[in-house]
């Protein structure tokens, strides 16, 4: 099919491979983009792409594309160098279902002068790409020279098709195109390669006349010379987000192995969004619908910023992107429910018994979940009666002097403060017991978190200013910042200083910011020793943690307190804050869990702690389960206080909201209007439309 233009052609074709193959056939401007690259400088927009079931499947596929003479190129992992899984072709992607090992060649290559280097050519400019042709071209006569190889365990491809001449000559050369014409005569098996190949400076992911759209940003992206292109351009297609285990990414490709739902695949629509090529997959920009989908499933980990070599942070991007794909325009429903949820959590101060048995009311939780956008799944957390900031409030204590090197300031997050106050009292007294003196800020504050995750950024930059002025003194003074919530935490240290990059105060603040482990571990007194818990505890690192924070602190403050840690290596809980939540992603989130931290604490013994510092971690273990509650280290430090926990179940001791009984929640049911059950007809899908933006001030 020499017509790729020919839409009628192409049509044709998609209609066969779809009445012939077992397999998903995608010819749309996600699939096409997120394909149209591999590890390598090379770029072609591949036709369509075909994702085989089965082996039969795939040789289906091929026949199919051979009768309307499409050109096929197959693709593994895609993580080729030298541009050989790149091409205007049908990609059959094997990736997905065809995995089993059927048999294995032992084999084995060994020799001397490999060469893996990465060398910065400035393929963005006429000069750059010549010096790229010139240094292949003399390295290729360099090794030949020496009797030396080309070829590598990468393979040949683009990069080094033309120039195999230099070590096997044209004779031989030819005799490849003459074998190949046997059984391909028509060179649809991804042409240009090897047989009549492109040249090795054509078809460049960047090159001289790529002229990409630079968008206004709202975060600063200082880490990438202030420029989003730059954050995208870190990929550069490695593929250690397709890994299947260990670490934390990427977990929305580990649910659902599609490459699109990988931190790569997302990379190169948001390439491919920038519009640089003529023949760009998506001309939409920012609001693409195609890049929408893709970003959809990111869970927002961060977990790509540690764990990707180029340290890509798909997190920031995605945020980025949905701040401009809703500009002006409705958003839906979970971003207001969700993204506001400081707010919200705020007013339930004013009868949190009553908000809590709506929420958990048959009728009008139902009615609640399906205008809010969140997952029927899903239960609504319990508000506790008293928050964490009205019981410091009643304490009355005399605020410590920010200038007093024993002076900490502990952060009331939206999660410690209105769902798990206990983790907050304890954080007090155990700060307390090893000789600091606590201060908390009473009036409302909150790190923006939740506004930053649905791509709010506006607003998230106003509450961010706003705590700025409340927290002024304690900057000034130079008085250490405690977080208890690790993603909370995190966006002072990476997320506030990335998007008010130019204010001297979130510097300050990013500098200050300690997590509680590290407060303890690294600035408590000499003599001071934490109480000792001696037991085994199952230990569950949240994302955001593990991916900024780090918990090297944490696991020193475990040893210290005579814990037995096994810290978890089996990725995000899939939670993940709001995403979880969210309409549409409970199975997936739920995929995620159950991929290794579920099973791991369903097997933990039953006089072990579980331990998990993120709201997000200790829901989805209870909701999962699991039988068991996970505790707050802070919390597990100030029971151990008190003496010897339980031997059986020693999470039994925390203090949690308890939920409405069930007469308050049939009370609510019947003296409200939505208590009667109006679903949808059985078959019918229900979708409400986005709702308006609430007219209230954000929180300060």
């Amino acid at each position: 099919m020499s017509g790729t233009g020919d839409t009628t052609d192409r049509a044709a074709l998609i209609a066969a491979l779809r009445a012939e193959v077992d397999g998903e056939i995608r010819f749309d401007a996600g699939s096409r983009g997120a394909y149209a690259t591999d590890g390598s400088n090379y770029r072609q927009v591949p036709l369509g792409v075909v994702v085989p079931r089965t082996v039969e499947a795939g040789a289906r596929a091929v026949s199919v594309c051979a009768r309307f003479a499409a050109p096929v190129l197959s693709r593994g992992g895609g993580t080729s160098l030298a541009g050989q899984c790149t091409n205007t072709a049908v990609v059959i992607d094997w990736s997905k279902y065809c995995t089993d090992l059927i048999t294995v060649d032992l084999y084995g290559h060994f020799g001397q002068g490999c060469v893996h280097t990465r060398i910065p050519f400035g393929l963005r400019t006429a000069e750059g790409v010549a010096d790229f042709r010139r240094f292949l071209e003399r390295a290729a006569d360099l090794v030949t020279s020496y009797g030396g190889s080309l070829s590598g365990e990468h393979g040949d491809g683009q990069a080094r098709g033309e120039l195999l001449t230099r070590m096997f000559g044209e004779r031989l050369v030819g005799a490849f195109g003459e074998l190949k014409a046997l059984f391909d005569p028509d060179d649809r098996m991804n042409p240009g390669k090897i047989v009549r190949p492109q040249p090795v400076d054509g078809q460049l992911r960047l090159g001289a006349d790529w002229r990409p759209d630079t968008p206004a940003t709202r975060f600063g992206f200082p880490d990438d010379e202030h420029s989003f292109t730059r954050a995208v351009l870190r990929c550069v297609g490695i593929g250690n987000c397709r890994s299947h285990s260990g670490g934390v990414m990427c977990p929305s490709y580990r649910a659902t192995r599609e490459e699109e739902h990988s931190t790569r695949g997302r990379a190169r629509l948001l390439f491919e969004m920038l519009n640089g090529h003529a023949d760009s997959a998506i001309r939409d920009g920012w609001r693409s619908t195609a890049v929408r989908d893709a970003l959809d499933l990111c869970l927002a980990c961060k977990g790509c910023k540690s764990d990707c070599p180029t340290g890509v942070d798909m997190a920031t991007l995605k945020a980025e992107f949905l701040s401009h794909h809703y500009e002006g325009r409705p958003r839906p429903a979970a971003h207001y429910a969700l993204g506001w949820l400081p707010l919200w959590a705020r007013l339930s101060r004013l009868a949190p018994s009553l908000v809590n048995s709506a929420l958990h009311a048959p009728g009008p939780a139902r009615a609640g979940k399906l205008l809010a956008g969140v997952d029927g799944s899903r239960a609504a957390p319990v508000f506790a009666e008293e928050s964490f900031v009205q019981w410091w409030r009643a304490r009355a204590d005399e605020p410590p002097d920010p200038a007093d090197p024993r002076t900490v300031l502990l952060w009331p997050d939206t999660f410690t403060t209105y769902f798990h106050p206990a983790i907050g009292r304890s954080a007090v007294r155990v700060l307390a017991d090893a000789g600091f003196r606590v201060a908390v800020p009473t009036r409302p504050v909150c790190c923006g978190l939740t506004w930053i995750s649905t791509g709010q950024l506006d607003t998230a930059k106003r509450v961010l200013r706003r705590i700025l002025d409340v927290l002024a003194p304690y900057l000034e003074a130079g008085t250490p910042v405690i977080g208890l919530e690790p993603s909370c935490t995190a966006v002072f240290r990476s997320d506030a200083p990335e998007l008010l990059p130019d204010n001297q105060d979130v510097q300050r603040l990013a500098g200050q910011v300690r997590t509680f482990a590290e407060q303890l571990v690294h600035h408590a007194p000499d003599d001071w020793r934490p109480p000792a818990l001696a037991r085994q505890a199952l230990v569950q690192t949240h994302c955001h943690q593990h991916a900024v924070l780090k918990d090297d602190a944490d696991r020193a403050l475990m040893r210290r307190a005579h814990l037995d840690a096994d810290v978890l290596d089996e990725g995000c809980c899939g939670l993940a804050g709001n995403f979880g939540f969210e309409r549409g992603h409970h199975e997936v989130s739920m995929t995620v869990a159950e991929q290794g931290v579920l099973p791991a604490v369903r097997g933990a013994a039953p006089d072990s702690l579980v331990l998990a510092d993120g709201f997000s971690c200790r829901t989805q273990t209870e909701e999962g389960g699991t039988g068991r509650r996970a505790l707050h280290l802070a919390e597990a430090l100030a029971l151990a206080l008190d003496g010897n926990l339980p031997s059986d179940h020693p999470e039994r001791l925390a203090d949690r909201p308890s939920p409405p009984s069930r007469a308050a929640r049939w009370a609510t049911t019947a003296a409200l209007p939505l208590g009667d059950d109006r679903r949808p007809a059985p078959g019918r899908r229900t979708r409400p439309a986005p709702a308006a933006a609430p007219r209230l001030r954000s929180p300060a």
